[in-house]
């Protein structure tokens, strides 16, 4: 699967649902959605990618084990902005907290997720600057 051009910044770029049985899920959002689905590797056992009719890869399915081990059932947005680390001292500024600090997430950049003041969590994806 090719990694697509970054959606605008401030956008909603990408939706992961996580969940204890990712399979379970990727066919009930098959069944529900008419989506199909891709899976990615996890080393051990397979996340999906969800594609609509059509061929758009519309978000992701993941097993709540790995890297997503502490995340409970929720669809996460990953919200795309263009300077990840000055938008964590923004969130904390805010009365928010870091749950995940920033890391590589290879060709799609680098991603972090923060819970705002009221407890909601999002994701924050900034895309890789262009040569």
């Amino acid at each position: 699967m090719s990694t697509p051009p970054p959606p605008p910044i401030g956008t909603i770029g990408w939706l992961d649902l996580t969940i204890p049985d990712a399979e379970a899920g990727r066919e009930f959002y098959e069944a529900v959605c008419g989506w199909t689905s891709a899976p990615i590797d996890m080393g051990g056992y397979n996340d999906y990618a969800m594609v609509a009719p059509g061929g758009q890869t519309v978000g992701g399915v993941c097993h709540a084990r790995g890297p997503n081990a502490d995340i409970p059932p929720t669809w996460m947005p990953y919200v795309t902005v263009s300077d990840l680390d000055a938008r964590l001292v923004a969130a904390v500024e805010k009365g928010g907290r870091v749950l995940r600090p920033a890391k590589s997430i290879g060709a799609w950049g680098h991603m972090a997720i923060v819970q705002d003041p009221a407890g909601a969590t999002i994701a924050l994806l900034e895309p890789p600057q262009a040569p």
